[in-house]
């Protein structure tokens, strides 16, 4: 039989130094879907047992809660930035010449999004 790596004796010299376990998160980060997620008993009450709030949209409700307002966004900036002939197919081999195409990318939306307002 193989010996023990710590006797006790050990085991009770090193125990006060080890910093104890940190305490486990009493619920899950909120959840939030679309309307294709609305299902009450597939989904709202597994995360409601596991103490994660579901923030999806009701079916047949009215848009106005705001929950795509920050979909739009992320989309319309991919939308934007796939524009640009370059970066939609990647024809570079280099990961730094394409990540500069990337940035001049995000740079001409930007520039286009300031020369609107002024």
């Amino acid at each position: 039989m193989a010996k023990p790596l710590l006797t006790d004796e050990l085991w009770q010299r090193i125990k006060p130094h080890i910093p104890p376990e940190p305490p486990k998160p009493k619920g899950g980060r909120p959840r939030v879907t679309d309307r294709a997620y609305d299902a009450e008993e597939k989904i709202r009450r597994p995360l409601r047992r596991r103490k994660t709030k579901p923030l999806i949209a009701k079916r047949h409700a009215d848009h106005g809660n705001g929950l795509g307002k920050f979909r739009y966004v992320v989309e319309a900036a991919f939308h934007w930035l796939f524009n640009q002939r370059r970066l939609r197919v990647r024809y570079e081999k280099r990961d730094d010449i394409h990540q500069a195409f990337l940035i001049i990318g995000c740079f001409l939306i930007g520039w286009r999004r300031i020369v609107e307002f002024c």
